[in-house]
């Protein structure tokens, strides 16, 4: 995409007439063009995969669900795959994941989507794709994918429905009405709803990916590359630990992540150290907790964290050693 440097070129160089060779113009330079193309495939991809969405509602994936429940290995891979296509942060997938207990889809099942969603982002796998190549886009699908998948058979198989709030399952059906407007739902309706969609999560998470892309400019421009090499390189064992120990606390969407991913590899931090770090931050936080604390009990949330966070971090090592 060589579209976005010639602007970052025409704007560092022309209009402001920095000089090559400083930190500042480096940082600057990195954030014009970052910024560009990232919310240019942004705009791009939330259009096209939102339009594909909006042939599969929330009932209708809860009314699949419930039906292949019976079948547990289909069940789960299913949840997995559903978790890819909805592009929804840890918070937002939330509510759809109390909507799927309600509806009656088994435990485990509704915990691997819980994991999947906010872990495999189509935005993230896209920018992933455009910026690494294929390779690590796929290393990161496949990765998510998996601790989606087992993470949600584990919880399956030790039967924590106890933890579960009572209220949850006073609600219980596995009759779900399919909304029958839906097919009266025109081209023109998905195009128009697709486009106000793609505007109003732009909005939404345009910050996250500034403020992201603000860190890894100013890392661009100033980080000593020895410093963080050796906190967090390939001569530090417990460097995937720390990385996720830290990305904890942390909270943000996986496109946000993605700028300050680029430039911890490019300053040499192991592709495995680096995606676990960004797996940690999307697929575990806060405020997912504190939502999660309104179905679940506090159990079953210290079961789920340490699930996820325990397969994140074989993740990471495992990658690092596939990729030194």
């Amino acid at each position: 995409m060589q579209i976005f440097t010639w602007l970052a070129d025409y704007v560092v160089y022309d209009l402001l007439h920095l000089e090559k060779g400083h930190h500042l113009t480096s940082a600057i330079h990195f954030f014009i063009e970052d910024t560009s193309k990232i919310f240019f495939l942004l705009l791009v991809i939330i259009f096209i995969i939102t339009y594909i969405r909006s042939y599969l509602t929330p009932e209708k994936v809860r009314s699949l669900l419930v039906k292949k429940g019976k079948n547990v290995y289909f069940a789960h891979l299913l949840a997995d795959l559903v978790g890819i296509i909805t592009p929804f942060c840890s918070c937002s997938a939330v509510p759809l994941f109390i909507g799927f207990v309600e509806a009656g889809v088994p435990l485990g099942v509704t915990f691997t989507y819980l994991i999947a969603a906010p872990t495999v982002n189509e935005v993230a796998l896209v920018l992933l794709y455009g910026l690494f190549g294929w390779q690590i886009a796929a290393i990161y699908i496949l990765s998510g994918e998996v601790i989606a998948f087992f993470g949600g058979i584990i919880i399956g198989a030790m039967k924590l429905e106890k933890y579960v709030e009572d209220y949850v399952y006073e609600n219980v059906s596995t009759e779900i009405d399919l909304d029958v407007e839906d097919a009266k739902t025109t081209f023109t309706d998905r195009v128009r709803e697709s486009f106000e969609y793609t505007i109003n999560l732009i909005k939404k998470i345009g910050i996250w990916v500034i403020i992201g892309i603000g860190m890894a400019s100013g890392m661009h421009g100033w980080a000593p590359t020895g410093f963080l090499a050796q906190i967090a390189g390939p001569g530090n064992p417990f460097a995937v630990l720390v990385a996720v120990l830290i990305g904890i606390p942390l909270y943000s969407n996986a496109a946000g992540m993605i700028p300050v991913v680029s430039e911890l590899i490019r300053l040499g931090v192991p592709v495995g150290t680096a995606l676990a770090f960004m797996m940690s931050v999307t697929a575990v936080s806060l405020p997912e907790t504190i939502l999660l604390r309104q179905v679940i009990k506090p159990q079953l949330i210290a079961i789920f964290l340490g699930i996820v966070t325990l397969s994140i971090i074989f993740t990471g090592y495992l990658f690092n050693f596939l990729l030194p």
